[in-house]
């Protein structure tokens, strides 16, 4: 077993699907982009699993809200960091 092919943080796919929703993989380049995700990954919670369909099958609706409005509040602070930064 290789863990790093087997098992990933759900935040991960949440965190680059809010990304590409806010339009920021267009307008930013990746140096941004990978710090953007690092600080939004190191605010959020690991939430390790093996199959995506597991999280959609599994995952009540209600949680699924929580994980989304999680995400967003992280994104937006390190956005928020990045740009003060700059």
């Amino acid at each position: 077993m290789k863990l790093d092919d087997d098992i990933h943080n759900y935040y991960e796919k949440l965190t680059l699907d809010h990304i590409v929703e806010l339009g920021l993989d267009s307008e930013k380049d990746a140096e941004y982009l990978a710090d953007l995700c690092c600080i939004s990954l190191n605010l959020l919670p690991p939430r390790y699993i093996r199959y995506e369909v597991d999280m959609a099958f599994y995952l009540p609706q209600s949680e699924r809200f929580e994980m989304q409005m999680k995400v967003k509040e992280a994104v937006a602070r390190a956005r928020q960091f990045l740009d003060s930064n700059q």
